[in-house]
């Protein structure tokens, strides 16, 4: 199988629909950080609430990457205990759509986390919601199991269904791109800007 850990989110949302790549606000909360792949194990918290993040932790399997749907930006969902236990469980990395807080605890065991931003007020852990069902993060509906690939540029979401004929058409572009000069890529590329203007009607002299 495939490791998507091997595959940039770049190369990934070239051959996916835009509905597959989180919005901007899904950030990785320390540099650098490493690229995270994984099925996802998606969980739901209600607004100000935290309770089932803190059980996914010791439900979710070594290799998961934990994603969370969060009713609020108010909240921390997790803290540096928290994650330095998924991290000694083997969970690949969070992706939460809220917040988190003991960033410097965080950085400092290089547990992966992409969020919303940092704020220093908890959660409370009040409200069960079902784990493992469609959730939404990042403006992507998101289902377990979908692969997860998160790195510096961004997050993106390969449906389960279709892992096999994206790994291989992600790892075809990877090896043409790989085989072609810069020198290459510019003729190519000056060519076919110069094409699409010609077309619009505005012939430059590329």
């Amino acid at each position: 199988m495939t490791d998507f850990a091997d595959l940039p989110t770049t190369t990934l949302a070239d051959l996916l629909d835009r509905a597959q790549v989180m919005d901007i606000g899904i950030r990785p909360l320390w540099s650098p950080t490493p690229r995270v792949a994984g099925p996802a194990f998606t969980v739901r918290c209600r607004p100000g609430d935290n309770l089932m993040l803190h059980a996914a932790i010791h439900l979710a399997e070594p290799g998961s990457v934990i994603v969370v749907e969060s009713g609020d930006l108010d909240y921390a969902l997790a803290g540096g205990n928290v994650c330095a236990v998924a991290q000694r469980r083997g969970i690949a990395g969070f992706v939460l759509d809220g917040l988190i807080r003991d960033l410097a605890e965080v950085r400092d065991a290089r547990f992966p986390v992409f969020a919303r931003g940092v704020i220093p007020i908890p959660g409370s852990k009040a409200g069960p919601e079902p784990l493992n069902v469609p959730v939404t993060c990042g403006g992507v509906t998101v289902h377990p199991g979908d692969v997860v690939v998160a790195d510096e540029e961004g997050v993106v979401v390969v449906p389960a269904a279709r892992q096999a004929e994206i790994a291989a058409k992600a790892q075809a572009k990877l090896a043409k791109e790989a085989a072609e000069t810069l020198d290459e890529w510019e003729s190519a590329h000056r060519a076919k800007i110069a094409g699409i203007l010609r077309d619009a009607g505005a012939d430059l002299p590329l």
